[in-house]
C-alpha cells in the first residue's frame, strides 16, 4: 500500500473519531440481540450488517459536520486526544465537508435499502434520526447542540432510535422493550457528550454556545455527570426487580443483566477523575474524560449484550 493510500485512510479514520464508534454500534447490536433472543424473531444477518454499517457511517458524517461547525466558530482550536482531523490539521474544512456529504449519502442509501426490505415504518425512524444528526450542529437558531439539546439528540439517535430501529429491522414490529431497555446505554452516551461539553464550557460560554454543561455550571455538571454514569446501573437493577415485584405480566429484564455491576469500578475511576478535574493526577485525565467515558459505554454495552446471550443459553 503506497503512502498516498495510507494517508487517505489515516485522514478518514481520524476524522470519524474512532473512540466514539461504540456509541453508534452498541444500540444496533443491542436491539438486534433483543429481537432475536428476547423477542424470538429470526435473525437476518444481511439486515444486521446493513444497519450496523449504516449507523456507523451516519454517526461519522454527523461527527465530521460537528467538527466543521465547531472549528468555524472558533470553539475547537486546540487538539485533544479525542479531536477529529480538522483541528489536528490533517483535514481541511473543505475536505471534511465533502467527506460528510459522501457519508450522509452512503448512510441514506443503506437506509433506503433496509426500508425496501422492512417497510416504510423504518423510514420514519431513519428520517427522524437523520434530521437529528444533521441539525445537531447545522441550522443556526435551530441547531440542537448549541441550544442545550445535544444531550437529547444523542439520547435519541444513539439510544432509543438506534435500538428500536435495529429491533424493527429484525422483527418488522414495534415494541417498548428496545426503547426502555436501551435507556441505560443511552445515558452513558450522554455522559460522553457531557464530558466533552464540560471540558469546553468556558470557550462555549464565550462563543454564546449553550449546552447542558454551560447551563449547569461546573458544580452542576459534576452531579449531572454522576447521574449519567451511575444512573444506568440503578435503572438496570430497577428493570430487573421492580416488574417482578409489581406483576408477573410485566416484562422484567432477565437476571443475568445483574453482571453489569462488573463495570462499576470503571465508573468509579471516571468519577475520581471528574472530582480531580481542577487538579488532575495526570495532565489529560479531565481533558480526555470523554474518551475514557466512551470506554465505560463500550464495557457496559458489551455486558448488556452478554447478559442476553447468557439468558438465551440458560433457557
Amino acid at each position: 500500500m503506497d503512502d498516498v493510500t495510507l494517508n487517505f485512510f489515516k485522514k478518514w479514520f481520524i476524522s470519524i473519531r474512532p473512540f466514539s464508534l461504540p456509541a453508534s454500534t452498541m444500540p444496533v447490536i443491542f436491539g438486534t440481540v433483543l429481537a432475536t433472543f428476547i423477542g424470538h424473531y429470526p435473525f437476518h444477518a444481511v439486515r444486521f450488517v446493513l444497519a450496523l454499517v449504516g449507523m456507523v457511517i451516519l454517526h461519522a458524517a454527523a461527527n465530521i459536520l460537528s467538527d466543521i461547525s465547531d472549528y468555524n466558530k472558533g470553539l475547537d482550536t486546540v487538539p485533544t486526544p479525542a479531536s477529529g482531523g480538522i483541528v489536528r490539521g490533517i483535514l481541511t474544512t473543505r475536505e471534511a465537508a465533502r467527506a460528510s456529504v459522501v457519508l450522509f449519502i452512503m448512510g441514506t442509501l443503506i437506509g433506503l435499502v433496509l426500508t425496501w426490505y422492512c417497510g416504510w415504518p423504518l423510514l420514519v425512524i431513519g428520517v427522524l434520526g437523520l434530521v437529528i444528526g444533521i441539525f445537531y450542529t447545522l441550522g443556526g437558531k435551530v441547531s440542537l447542540k448549541y441550544h442545550a439539546l445535544g444531550d437529547f439528540a444523542v439520547f435519541m439517535d444513539f439510544g432509543i432510535l438506534g435500538s428500536l430501529g435495529a429491533w424493527y429491522v429484525q422483527s418488522v414490529t414495534f415494541s417498548w422493550i428496545p426503547v426502555i431497555w436501551a435507556v441505560p446505554i443511552a445515558m452513558h452516551v450522554i455522559a460522553i457528550l457531557h464530558a466533552n461539553n464540560w471540558r469546553d464550557m468556558i470557550s462555549d460560554n464565550k462563543g454564546r454556545i449553550y449546552t447542558v454543561a454551560s447551563l449547569l455550571g461546573d458544580k452542576g455538571s459534576l452531579w449531572y455527570y454522576a447521574l449519567m454514569i451511575f444512573g444506568p446501573f440503578i435503572i438496570i437493577y430497577g428493570l430487573i426487580f421492580i416488574p417482578r415485584l409489581i406483576s408477573p405480566r410485566l416484562a422484567a429484564m432477565p437476571l443475568p443483566f445483574m453482571i453489569v455491576i462488573v463495570a462499576l469500578p470503571v465508573a468509579l475511576i471516571l468519577w475520581r477523575k471528574a472530582l480531580r478535574r481542577h487538579h488532575p493526577k495526570k495532565p489529560f485525565d479531565f481533558i480526555a474524560l470523554d474518551g475514557a467515558t466512551a470506554n465505560l459505554n463500550l464495557i457496559f454495552g458489551i455486558l448488556c449484550i452478554l447478559s442476553v446471550f447468557i439468558y438465551a443459553i440458560i433457557r
